[in-house]
């Protein structure tokens, strides 16, 4: 696992599905990617980076909402099941991770914390539904096509903070 750090993203445009779940059906997203690479071949819109999964809401207890996305060269409209938007331009607080998937939570655990440890703030805002996320990325830099050991991916958290 890579030390944390704050570097500097540009907007992005990217597309996806978005998907209510709880955290126990959250192993089940994996297929949305798919399903995602797929619209983007049927429409003739090419992929500009690695599939990330992007959490919108989180409610650990209850529901999280999350998008299985991939970024776009350029904006691209969607349908009634894919959607399109812009991952925000701004700092974000960065760390890698080398491991299975299930390692991910104690991976943002210390991202976390790392950054309670040096007073910043988060681009969050709490609801009556959880709280909202500005950009909280999980961008997998591993193809799993090519490597099929998942305790080898490569995953990059990027949680946007606080301007």
């Amino acid at each position: 696992m890579s030390a944390p750090e704050i570097v500097t993203h540009a907007a992005q445009p990217y597309v996806a599905i978005r998907t209510r779940l709880t955290m126990a059906e959250l192993p089940g997203l994996g297929p949305r990617l798919g399903e995602v690479f797929a619209w983007l071949g049927g429409h003739g819109v090419a992929s500009a980076g690695p599939p990330f999964f992007k959490y919108n809401v989180i409610d650990m207890m209850r529901e999280l909402e999350v998008e299985a996305g991939v970024p776009v060269a350029t904006a691209a409209d969607g349908d009634d099941r894919v959607v399109s938007g812009v991952l925000p331009a701004g700092r974000y607080a960065t760390l890698t991770h080398v491991g299975h998937p299930s390692e991910l939570m104690a991976a943002t655990k210390r991202l976390l914390d790392w950054a309670a440890e040096r007073g910043l703030s988060w681009d969050v805002t709490s609801g009556n539904d959880g709280d909202r996320w500005a950009c909280r990325l999980v961008t997998y830099l591993t193809d799993p096509r090519e490597e099929p050991d998942m305790s080898k991916w490569v995953a990059q958290l990027a949680f946007k903070l606080a301007d």
